[in-house]
């Protein structure tokens, strides 16, 4: 039978016949040499790479997908791709077959997740809420198919809306591929290496004065008792969100006013100083307490776990916007800040390891700069002889 050979068109590709019997065809791409075009009796219709190799001596044929999922131009892409390899001595087929064996990124991530972030990070929740919101397309993909401009282009499109958030995603990815290469699980390079990350502002924000009586006058017209208190003490400590979720009883010292956080964001030990106040709602908790946990809740933690419906109840009762969970860590920074306090004492209280992160503090009140700005003034109007 003669070798059929046409040049491949969407309309050319369109009208082929399927075979009668049960024997197919392979019509050849006039254009692109290697490319044919495999027609089943059934009329499916698929894309393959034949060519001789090693001089004549092995056949190689790889499949490159069906038509019209493929484009013409696409499957002639890869095969020319194919003739690359063939020409650097790799053997395309055999290539494949060991990419249908290569581990994909969302295996990766699960290694990733039971050898490093699981063990030794007490954010691990995040990186499976990060893999599930924005990394799940990545996760088909096989290693050695991600490539850098894959990251780029996710990255960009997360910090179009979130910024810091496609920070964090860029430094997880990176810290896969990071672990892959450890681990030798991964001879590539790392695809994230060369991403610039988006610049970022750090937050100032912080309750106000004009804003702690509406604040707490909806605190104290929340119906949940444990949002409620889980907020106030989230306040009064200025610890860190996990650390106040999973608080449990076995740490606290009610009687001594103190609060010994086993592990924190830091992989350290905390002591934290109890206010009057806070002691009081927690021993108020205690009387009541049927759990390990002081803010006990209904999912697998055993613990409340981010209470945004609630938390968002209370802002829109008081009246107050662009405020997070977090900052009322930071308010208690600033509030110790305005009082005097200095930033020693401050980095102290929040568990600081870089001296650096309390710097914000100095800012956040603009009354003593005010103060100095007024004072210098009135010393060059009185040097001057001006009213």
């Amino acid at each position: 039978m003669m070798r059929q050979e046409i040049n491949f068109t969407k309309k050319a590709l369109t009208n082929l016949q399927p075979p009668e019997g049960k024997k197919r065809v392979y019509v050849y791409d006039h254009k692109e040499s290697g490319l044919v075009m495999q027609v089943m009796p059934t009329g499916r219709k698929t894309f393959q790479f034949y060519k001789w190799f090693k001089k004549g001596k092995i056949a190689v044929r790889v499949t490159i997908g069906t038509f019209p999922d493929w484009t013409i131009e696409q499957a002639r892409k890869e095969a020319q791709k194919c003739k690359v390899d063939m020409a650097n001595g790799i053997n395309p087929a055999d290539k494949k077959r060991k990419a249908r064996t290569e581990m994909t990124f969302k295996e990766l991530f699960e290694i990733y997740m039971d050898r490093h972030s699981r063990p030794r990070k007490r954010t691990w929740r995040e990186d499976l809420d990060k893999f599930e919101t924005y990394l799940k397309p990545l996760g088909r993909k096989r290693l050695s198919e991600v490539k850098k401009s894959h990251i780029s282009a996710l990255h960009s499109r997360i910090g179009k809306a979130h910024k810091v958030t496609a920070n964090r995603v860029l430094a997880l990815v990176s810290s896969v591929f990071g672990r892959a290469i450890e681990y030798g699980l991964y001879e590539g390079i790392n695809p994230c290496l060369g991403v610039r990350k988006f610049p970022e502002k750090s937050r100032d924000r912080f309750l106000q004065a004009s804003e702690l009586p509406r604040f707490f006058k909806a605190l104290d017209e929340e119906p949940n008792e444990t949002l409620k208190d889980y907020i106030f003490t989230s306040l009064l400590t200025g610890a860190r969100r996990s650390n106040v979720l999973s608080m449990r009883w076995n740490e606290l010292d009610l009687e001594q006013s103190t609060w010994k956080i086993p592990r924190t964001k830091t992989g350290d030990s905390q002591t934290v100083t109890l206010s009057l106040e806070a002691v009081e709602i927690l021993k108020a908790r205690k009387e009541n307490a049927s759990s390990v946990f002081v803010f006990p809740g209904n999912g697998k933690t055993g613990h409340l776990v981010e209470p945004k419906t609630g938390w968002k109840r209370i802002l829109e009762r008081a009246g107050i916007k662009d405020l997070r969970i977090h900052d009322l860590r930071r308010t208690l920074g600033s509030w110790q800040a305005i009082t005097g306090s200095s930033l020693p004492i401050i980095g102290k209280s929040l568990n600081h390891k870089n001296a650096s992160t309390t710097q914000i503090y100095a800012r956040l009140n603009l009354d003593p700069v005010r103060e100095s700005v007024q004072k210098a003034t009135v010393a060059m109007i009185q040097a001057a002889n001006r009213k």
